[in-house]
């Protein structure tokens, strides 16, 4: 009997020595492999950003192909934009220049070699004016000249309207050759003005004596209507969409000039004899007009038909030249208070430039983007505002 309790004694003894030793299935993990490892690499290259020049719908990885956000590093993930800065507000600066006494410049034109073109209404010549050095050189236009409208072509060359030589001139900027187109002798002195190019090449010209006209350049043809109303044709302006329109001086109204028939259309500013002198559009083809003897700004809106008028700060405003910028400001001269005045037409607000030479009487009023160029014929002197760096 012993051995059977013997047995049974040293089985389970070897039972609970096995259970002891032998690890049990279930508590045992694997080792983890390298192969496992590249799943969160994978995840954080997913979120890199979209830059600036990967085409939308490309084949480029999305930034949301998988929540990998939650396990990237920090500097994986997309750097915060920086704290918007105040832009520095550029302060317009005024530049006068000299140039030949008894030149009396009367009107100007920027040049495309980014010189400055001027008409020396005393002298008879077309000067030009480096800004970069302010050196000037002069091109005489021939005997009895008195160039009065300069401006630059579509064929990148300077059209003046020559009172003196009764006749539209053109310079060859590089070989300073000077080619007259006078106007039919019929007609006699049109005191020639301004001049523009409308959309088809065509130049327009204006003269005092109560005459509109044109040239075609092509044909070397120039004529010559009479302007409903008589005198006063001045200031002649060209619209974004090729219409021309000219100021009346002495008749207080604009014109529309169909191109086709060389008739024009008077329009009459609300002002009854406002003396409209110079006219320039803006952007959206509407027209500004100086108004000389009421010291106001005008615009006509021809899509509407309607008219506004706003009178110049200062006790005895005098409006004589009128442009338009790049920007759509509106830009005049002011005889009365001597001075250069920005008009915004957004807020209806006028801010004056006073001229630091006395008596500048700048006549008319011209510029590409960034500056404005004014000729000062009461001191032999150009002047430019810079409105941009």
């Amino acid at each position: 009997m012993w051995r059977i309790y013997l047995t049974a004694f040293l089985a389970l003894f070897l039972l609970a020595c096995a259970s002891e030793t032998t690890p049990a299935p279930v508590a045992t993990l694997p080792e983890p492999r390298a192969t496992d490892l590249p799943q969160l690499q994978a995840a954080t290259m997913t979120i890199t950003p979209v830059t600036s020049d990967t085409p939308q719908g490309s084949n480029a990885p999305s930034t949301t192909a998988a929540p990998a956000t939650m396990t990237a590093p920090p500097q994986e993930t997309e750097p915060a934009l920086a704290e918007p800065t105040a832009t520095s507000v550029f302060t317009p600066t005024l530049q006068e220049y000299d140039v030949p006494p008894g030149s009396h410049p009367h009107d100007v034109a920027p040049a495309p070699d980014g010189g400055v073109w001027y008409t020396a209404q005393h002298s008879g010549e077309l000067g030009h004016l480096d800004p970069e050095t302010g050196e000037t050189h002069h091109i005489p236009l021939g005997q009895g000249s008195a160039p009065h409208g300069v401006i630059v072509g579509p064929d990148g060359a300077p059209w003046i309207t020559d009172s003196g030589l009764n006749a539209i001139v053109r310079v060859d900027p590089q070989t300073e050759e000077v080619q007259v187109f006078p106007l039919p002798a019929s007609g006699g002195s049109a005191n020639l003005n301004t001049a523009t190019f409308d959309g088809n090449g065509v130049l327009w010209f204006t003269g005092q004596n109560g005459v509109y006209g044109r040239l075609d350049p092509d044909a070397g043809e120039v004529e010559v209507f009479q302007a409903p109303g008589g005198r006063g044709p001045y200031g002649i302006a060209t619209t974004p969409d090729g219409a021309v329109y000219y100021a009346s001086l002495a008749g207080s109204h604009i014109a529309r000039i169909d191109a086709q028939s060389g008739g024009a259309m008077q329009l009459q500013p609300p002002t009854p004899g406002q003396g409209a002198r110079r006219v320039w559009s803006d952007s959206q083809g509407r027209i500004w007009v100086s108004e000389w003897n009421a010291g106001q700004v005008a615009v006509y809106d021809p899509a509407a038909g309607s008219w506004q008028e706003w009178r110049l700060p200062g006790d005895n405003p005098q409006a004589y030249a009128v442009y338009v910028d790049d920007q759509d400001m509106v830009w005049l001269s002011d005889f009365g208070a001597n001075a250069l005045v920005r008009f915004d037409p957004r807020d209806e607000t006028f801010t004056s430039f006073p001229l630091p030479s006395p008596n500048a009487a700048v006549r008319q009023i011209l510029g590409r983007p960034g500056e404005v160029w004014g000729a000062e014929s009461g001191t032999d002197k150009l002047v430019v505002i810079r409105t941009a760096p």
